[in-house]
């Protein structure tokens, strides 16, 4: 099974793939500088080497798109179709008394995350900025 995790910060989004049959990691990397001149996402290769890639990611939606895109792409890529990812996680700072624990994102979550606070550094609601790029995945991830 392969599962995709996310961290979105403020300004960053970290991101790993696992394959948990094997434990393996099978792509890794972050995004730096988002919404500011200079944004890259920096990966490391199966054999350690690390490759910066500059691009302009105003905003997290844009950011996510370059990392599934890169997870998929002919040079850089690890799976040939996002079609491989069985499930993603993604941790969300400050889900205060409503969310203490790990939970399916659905649209009650999204509702009740819409009337939650945020980081004090967050300017977006934690759901927002994942649920655009999720609709590239298939139906059984995004259950």
């Amino acid at each position: 099974m392969k599962v995709l995790v996310l961290n979105c910060g403020s300004s960053s989004i970290k991101y790993k793939l696992f394959e948990t049959d094997t434990k393996a990691v099978l792509a890794q990397g972050g995004i730096e500088k988002i919404g500011l001149k200079g944004s890259f996402l920096k990966l490391t290769l199966p054999g350690g080497e690390k490759v910066v890639l500059e691009k302009d990611i105003p905003e997290h939606t844009v950011g996510i798109e370059f990392i599934l895109d890169t997870l998929v792409s002919k040079e850089y890529g690890c799976i040939a179709s996002l079609q491989e990812i069985n499930a993603v996680g993604h941790r969300v700072v400050h889900g205060g008394e409503k969310f203490n624990q790990s939970v399916l994102i659905d649209k009650a979550v999204k509702e009740k995350s819409s009337n939650a606070s945020t980081s004090p550094r967050s300017t977006t609601r934690p759901t927002s900025k994942v649920s655009m790029p999720l609709k590239r995945f298939s139906p059984t991830c995004r259950k």
